[in-house]
């Protein structure tokens, strides 16, 4: 599913415009990221799922092509765990 499928199943599940259907999941993403970036760093969707946002430290990897030694950057990773509705909806 794309986003643009997403923005019609919402528009046609709750009566809105596409335009305010597009509004809403884009201010849900935003809140998702405001809360990845909170002091938290977590975002949880009780029952649904739940995103975590986790400091990687730099390391040293491999390029498999060549073999050289490459340093790979500190970055924030995010998580994403499955809670049990999703599973049970999907099993």
């Amino acid at each position: 599913m794309t986003k643009t499928d997403l923005v019609n199943y919402i528009a046609e599940e709750t009566g809105l415009t596409k335009a305010d259907a597009t509004r809403a999941l884009d201010a849900m993403m935003n809140g998702v990221i405001k809360g990845l970036k909170g002091a938290d760093k977590k975002v949880a969707l009780t029952g649904f799922v739940t995103f975590t946002a986790k400091n990687k430290e730099a390391k040293k990897g491999r390029n498999p092509k060549t073999g050289e030694v490459v340093n790979i950057p500190a970055r924030v990773a995010v998580t994403v765990k499955a809670g049990s509705k999703l599973k049970d909806a999907l099993n």
